[in-house]
């Protein structure tokens, strides 16, 4: 956006700006790869911080992409907020292979937007295909 410009900044306008300056973003090496109304799409590199064991990817890592991921899906609409809060009210993990040694992609899905809680569906797989882990998360924008 460019300061001429005088519109309100929308929500999708402010996660583009906030996601490539976040610290703890930048710390995980996290990568917005696409971004539309409802959906966000995130790229975890592998790298050897990340690791728990040998080279599976610790599951904190993983929690924390889905959260990430869903946090941009649902600041992805081009709502003009009245403030720029939100909060991650819940969230649910289910692992179900280990990540090993790859990037990792995470997309998440808006089920529902209510007045001010969004509800998204996050699946996490590997570069390779393998579905690693699978999120329901609860954000509160507002």
């Amino acid at each position: 956006m460019s300061p001429s410009d005088n519109r309100s900044p929308s929500r999708a306008d402010f996660i583009r700006q906030f996601f490539p300056t976040s610290p703890y973003v930048g710390h995980l090496g996290m990568q917005l790869t696409e971004m539309q109304p409802d959906v966000a799409v995130l790229t975890l590199p592998f790298a050897e911080s990340l690791v728990t064991i040998g080279s599976t990817i610790h599951g904190g890592a993983i929690a924390s992409l889905i959260d990430t991921a869903a946090t941009v899906a649902a600041w992805s609409d081009n709502t003009v907020p009245e403030n720029m809060r939100g909060t991650t009210v819940g969230l649910t993990v289910t692992y179900l292979a280990p990540a090993e040694g790859e990037d990792l992609r995470a997309t998440a899905r808006v089920l529902r937007r209510g007045r001010s809680l969004v509800y998204l569906d996050v699946e996490v797989q590997s570069v390779s295909g393998t579905s690693v882990a699978r999120g329901l998360v609860t954000y509160k924008l507002g």
